[in-house]
């Protein structure tokens, strides 16, 4: 099959991906040019019963849980369509914070629906790709042609609707995944026509091979590192070193426009003075509070990293566009180099154990499943409700076996036998006991909001007290259905 590019976007229940819920999906196919290839994608995903949403996603969406009960198809019809016509052969998966965010709900619904929830983003030559980074790194070395925004402060941003608002690009419905992906894709046509160097360079460090050029342990070289940790005063772009291979594709590297000398005697002179505050808001913290991030981060080569050789810089007066100059980096790489305890301190920061999570449907992390599990799982996507209550399944991993009491709740529930239903309602009480305070505080925030005349997203008043409405109605449905 030819090549072709698959922007998608995603509309949720809230931020979390492994606990709340996708609510709306777009995507549009096109060829290489960037040209629409048949018809845009534009569904909704029902909200399952034992979801509370986030009222202020809701209130920015507009998509109420009922709305996705009445028009949208189940999680598991998703996750079909999902692998069999969105994820096609020599496609290129990509969005918009895509990887850290969007990319991240998918594959905890294809977990709990029983999918590889990695294969669709690489077999069959398939690939991914974030498009935020990309203009992050444009923004900083290549800016020309293009106008971009900034805050009410004078800080750059770089919001996918105020990109578009400043070139003149029509965007009608900001968070409305289709509207979203429309913007994306004149975003991405105006940086391959203004910057077509660079937009091709960025697009091969896809390729986790390609990153490992760029920043490698074998043969260590400061490169050009664009992030959204770095700060908006320099487009959050700087000059990284790596420090240290952790191992599985991921490197600890140090940003160079930081003297570590400077910094350990600050962090000393701090510490002597009893000046260390762990209770400071965390943006308010010095660089020793907060663990030395972002001064040291983690860089994954699977994450489509905006990397580049030091080389960029010499062009457009790349260096004093990110506020650097060779000889700072040169002082400050000396200054790393001679430091090995610092870098072995960060090294176990870096290691510390997470507790394990009780919740199966949350631990999609804990481990691979096998080949012979895999294939369990295709047995149980192929079959239906009637199919599954007389199925046996032996699976080697334990957490398919309790995820499978889920998936028949979820979408069977008539199979069930008696010890099945009462897992399962204890489960979905604890999750929904769990979400109530959160639910419930952001209700009475919005509700005194509009008692002082404020509304939210740009909404009326009306709209508001509807969509509020709704959400008062879903969490007593739910309520009621759990006596």
């Amino acid at each position: 099959m030819r090549k072709t590019f698959y922007f998608y976007d995603l509309e949720t229940s809230g931020l979390k991906s492994r606990t709340d819920r996708i609510m709306q999906f777009a995507g549009i196919r096109t060829d290489e040019d960037f040209q629409p290839i048949g018809n845009p994608t534009n569904l909704l995903v029902e909200l399952p019963d034992d979801t509370l949403p986030s009222p202020s996603a809701v209130m920015v969406t507009g998509i109420t849980p009922m709305a996705t009960r009445a028009d949208g198809m189940s999680e598991r019809e998703f996750c079909q369509f999902l692998t069999e016509e969105i994820a096609l052969p020599n496609t290129t998966i990509m969005g918009y914070n895509s990887i850290r965010f969007d990319d991240e709900f998918i594959r905890n619904a294809l977990w709990r629906n029983f999918y590889d929830p990695y294969e669709w983003q690489w077999r069959d030559g398939r690939s991914r790709w974030d498009l935020l980074d990309v203009v992050r790194m444009t923004r900083a070395l290549r800016p020309d042609g293009i106008k971009w925004p900034v805050t009410e402060e004078g800080k750059p941003t770089n919001r996918l609707e105020l990109i578009t608002k400043e070139n003149q690009i029509a965007h009608e419905h900001a968070h409305d995944a289709l509207s979203d992906v429309e913007a994306l894709i004149s975003v991405t046509k105006l940086i391959k026509e203004k910057q077509p160097q660079l937009f091709d360079f960025l697009y091969s460090m896809r390729e986790k091979d390609a990153v490992a050029r760029v920043a490698n342990m074998q043969k260590p070289e400061p490169f050009v590192y664009s992030s959204g940790r770095y700060g908006s005063e320099h487009n959050f772009t700087t000059v990284a070193y790596p420090i240290a291979d952790l191992g599985k594709g991921q490197l600890l590297v140090y940003d160079l426009r930081y003297n570590i000398d400077e910094l350990l005697d600050q962090e000393k002179q701090a510490r002597a003075a009893g000046e260390i505050d762990q209770n400071k808001p965390w943006r308010e913290r010095q660089p020793w509070e907060r663990g030395f991030s972002p001064i040291v981060k983690k860089i994954q080569y699977n994450h489509c990293p905006a990397v580049a050789p030091l080389g960029v810089l010499e062009k457009e007066d790349g260096w004093r566009r990110i506020g650097l100059d060779q000889q700072t980096i040169e002082r400050n790489l000396i200054s790393i180099k001679r430091h090995p305890e610092f870098i072995k301190r960060i090294v176990n920061l870096s290691k510390r154990e997470y507790p394990l999570e009780r919740d199966v449907e949350q631990r999609i992390y804990d481990g691979f499943a096998s080949k012979a599990d895999m294939n369990i799982c295709a047995v149980v996507r192929a079959n239906d409700g009637d199919d599954l209550a007389h199925f046996k399944a032996q699976f080697q991993d334990v957490r398919l076996n309790e995820l499978l009491i889920h998936y028949k709740a979820r979408n069977f529930p008539s199979i069930m036998n008696e010890q099945e239903s009462e897992i399962w309602q204890k489960y979905r009480r604890d999750r929904l006991e769990r979400a109530a305070p959160g639910f419930l505080r952001e209700i009475a925030i919005i509700r005194k909001e509009l008692d002082q005349g404020k509304t939210r997203a740009g909404r009326t008043s009306e709209d508001c007290e509807f969509l509020l409405g709704e959400l008062q109605l879903w969490y007593q449905s739910l309520q009621e259905s759990g006596e």
